[in-house]
């Protein structure tokens, strides 16, 4: 039950902020009449089966990397059913391509949730009316607060989440519940017969509105990326908790909709006409709601970018752990300050959610769909046909969504594009010039470097003590360990090599000494979990290793060409690895290796 009750605040606080504005946007665009409200109710109903249900809880959750999901998870599971190398490539593209979108989502959803609930303020009783700046700049302020506090960590409030997003969706329950007594017919809107007719007779104009219709079901994405955190039971027995309260609530709208065709903020003008005096209380919990929502988006961008960091597609940026406790609990300063003023330039720009929903479930559709096509093609090379055709179904269905949000990139849609060019470009930028900084590293084979070490050691002076190298693999040697020992001459009695190995899985750490090369050198093995916060000193201590010095190489890039200027600036503004080993600094010496790239 307390995992439960942890899934409500941590996985379901978009999704579940949704009803502040969903019907509100879809009906500015419709009459409010019996047939569309029906129609509308229809296919959200439908929608959040489809989608949240069936493709998430069902298909993509039944897919995961010891326990772990999300966009990168899935493309590892279709990459090591796959042999064909240009198909690699194409499916390596595309994750880029999902996870650059999720990062774009990613600035819009704090944006709307922020801004529809401070439009609620608008209808408090005596309040002077607020205009689109006033809206703006409270929403700022909420902003300003919420990121400021990341540094310190969430473990202490989210204790409080879960309890807050119970009582949210218990209110929502309730709230839809009473208005769905009073028009009790819009319950016929289950048959999806409502939502076919809907289509059939609005045309174009029904398949427009399908573009705001699937903002009831963003956020559905966080089910599987927070797997790993949670674990997927609670995450499902959640699902259905939050799948009644939604759905009540939404055809409670609809009901509400019927009786007041005349409501812009539907949601809080249902709470305002049903009991005034709880109003102002409704408005704070939809506040702490979406706060909420947006400090869960916030924590997934965190772990989407150092996921990206651990699978080595983005550069090594600091990350401070917030918790003693839970590994998953991190900080990323440069990406939530680059995180906040997008979200606070979005705000600016729009002004106000019914504005911003013309601009936002772009990328949120394009990366569904980029899931289906992943489910689709897991499971025909698996052969699990049943989930097979599934996957088809869910995925034609968040297709034809995408298509429906095409609308909007003229209009304010682009900027989703735009925010996800940015990591798009830092992952292309960094991981081909990884690859052509590795193509122009001169590296020696263990054999060629053992003949020539054995030889050296024997006829040259030694320094008294041990020095570490730091590799990565322990069968080929970077050129900076070649110059220091062969160039510079730096001997000693006792030569280790650390060979750091990240392993795929997410915790747990291996170590000891693999193998002697020859007399006076060894390879000492540390393998580890990207989740694990590496203590290399206190592991080389427990081993009996006590080095006088530690070296690591560094590159110095020569390049005439643009773009691989850039990614000597992006690799030189990036911190080194060893930075995050709290490995003592007077012993550390960096060797530089001048490297051109043309």
């Amino acid at each position: 039950m307390q995992k439960i009750i942890k899934a409500l605040g941590l996985v379901f606080g978009d999704i579940g902020t949704s009803p502040i504005y969903t019907l509100s946007v879809i009906f500015l665009l419709l009459p409010v009449t019996y047939e569309n409200v029906l129609g509308v109710l229809s296919l959200i109903f439908w929608t959040l089966i489809i989608l949240p249900t069936i493709q998430y809880t069902v298909l993509a959750m039944s897919l995961s990397l010891r326990g772990e999901g999300g966009t990168l998870i899935l493309s590892e599971i279709l990459k090591s059913l796959i042999k064909s190398r240009r198909a690699l490539g194409v499916v390596t593209l595309i994750s880029f391509i999902a996870i650059s979108l999720l990062m774009g989502d990613g600035v819009i959803t704090p944006a709307i949730s922020i801004l529809s609930a401070v439009e609620g303020i608008s209808l408090i009783p005596g309040i002077p009316h607020l205009t689109e700046t006033h809206i703006v700049l409270i929403s700022i302020f909420i902003a300003t607060l919420l990121f400021s506090f990341q540094a310190r960590g969430t473990e202490k409030v989210s204790g409080a989440f879960g309890p807050v997003m119970c009582l949210w969706f218990f209110s929502l329950f309730l709230l839809g519940l009473v208005y769905l007594f009073k028009v009790p017919s819009v319950l016929k809107a289950i048959n999806p017969f409502y939502g076919v007719e809907f289509l059939m007779k609005n045309g174009w104009k029904g398949y427009l509105a399908l573009g705001e219709i699937i903002l009831c079901a963003t956020g559905s994405e966080a089910m599987y990326a927070d797997m790993g955190h949670l674990g997927a039971r609670p995450i499902k027995k959640a699902w259905k908790l939050v799948f009644v309260a939604l759905i009540i609530n939404y055809f409670g709208q609809g009901a509400f909709l019927l009786l007041n065709p005349q409501a812009k903020f539907v949601l809080f003008e249902m709470c305002l006409h049903l009991i005034s005096y709880l109003y102002v209380p409704f408005l704070i919990l939809a506040l702490l709601a979406t706060i909420i929502a947006s400090q869960a988006m916030i924590s997934a961008m965190f772990s989407i970018v150092y996921q990206a960091i651990s699978a080595r597609i983005l550069p090594i940026l600091k990350v401070k752990y917030t918790s003693r406790e839970l590994a998953s609990q991190i900080y990323i300063g440069t990406v939530n300050w680059f995180f906040y003023i997008a979200v606070c330039y979005i705000m600016y720009l729009f002004g106000s959610s019914a504005k911003l929903a013309s601009a936002y479930g772009l990328a949120v559709t394009a990366d569904m769909s980029i899931t289906g096509l992943f489910l689709i093609s897991v499971f025909f090379i698996k052969k699990n046909y049943k989930y097979f055709l599934l996957s088809i179904f869910t995925a034609l269905t968040s297709i034809i969504y995408f298509s429906s949000t095409l609308h909007k990139f003229p209009v304010g849609g682009y900027w989703s594009i735009v925010l996800a060019s940015f990591p798009f470009a830092v992952i292309l930028l960094y991981t081909q010039g990884q690859k052509k900084l590795y193509k122009s590293l001169k590296f020696l084979s263990r054999e060629e470097f053992i003949h020539k070490f054995s030889r050296f050691y024997a006829n040259n002076p030694k320094i008294q003590g041990t020095a570490l190298f730091l590799i990565r693999d322990p069968h080929t040697f970077p050129p900076y360990v070649i110059e220091t020992i062969f160039f510079h001459g730096i001997l000693y009695e006792e030569n280790i090599f650390v060979s750091l190995i990240r392993k795929n899985e997410p915790y747990g750490i291996t170590t000891g000494f693999i193998e002697e090369l020859c007399p006076g050198a060894k390879v000492f093995e540390i393998a580890y979990g990207y989740m694990e916060y590496l203590r290399v000193e206190d592991i080389l201590r427990e081993h009996g290793i006590d080095e006088r010095a530690i070296f690591y190489g560094l590159e110095d890039i020569e390049t005439r060409h643009p773009i691989w200027k850039l990614y000597a600036t992006l690799k030189q503004l990036s911190p080194h690895f060893v930075k995050f080993m709290e490995l003592p600094a007077t012993k550390l010496h960096g060797v530089l290796t001048r490297i051109e790239i043309t």
